[in-house]
């Protein structure tokens, strides 16, 4: 079972390696962004917008505020300079939102409806708020992956190298 802190340490994390890679990405021509490079959200664009759907779905969910009106696979935001923008304002949405976290609140079974396939399911909120963190770092794993074919070093993005910022810096 995960306790609040760990779900704080993940948000950093979260908003850590999002600045990283978009301060990379910032550098790539939009055009290449987008190209087609055969990966699962087909290009580095359509994976940072796969990215900030799922965390706007999962935060929809746990706020109250369902995500509406949009769908799976779709471009949120053509625009580099406004996806970056949101992804900066829902990073920090997360963060504080993981300060907000009780274990009572965890430990409650929660229902939701897929995205994927339409079907309702209930597990157990702790569940559910580790796969949005998991799920982030499945895609970031893919987009760090296209960045290296690409001649771009994402650099150390191990949870150790974060922790020791705080232990330095906190």
């Amino acid at each position: 079972m995960y306790t609040r802190s760990s779900y704080e340490l993940m948000a950093s994390y979260n908003q850590w390696m999002n600045q990283k890679l978009y301060a990379i990405c910032a550098q790539i021509p939009d055009q290449k962004r987008k190209e087609n490079l055969g990966a699962f959200f087909q290009s580095i664009h359509g994976t940072l917008n796969h990215l900030l759907y799922g965390d706007l779905a999962w935060m929809g969910r746990f706020t109250g505020n369902p995500l509406t009106g949009t769908k799976i696979g779709q471009i949120l935001y053509n625009d580099f300079h406004q996806l970056c923008q949101e992804r900066e304002r829902l990073d920090q949405q997360i963060i504080d939102w993981t300060k907000t976290l009780s274990e009572d609140w965890l430990n409650q079974l929660f229902d939701y409806r897929s995205n994927i396939d339409g079907q309702t399911r209930i597990l157990p909120t702790w569940v559910l708020v580790t796969h949005m963190f998991n799920h982030q770092t499945h895609h970031r794993g893919q987009l760090t992956t296209l960045l290296s074919q690409l001649g771009y070093d994402p650099g150390v993005t191990d949870l150790p190298w974060l922790s020791s910022l705080y232990d330095q810096n906190g």
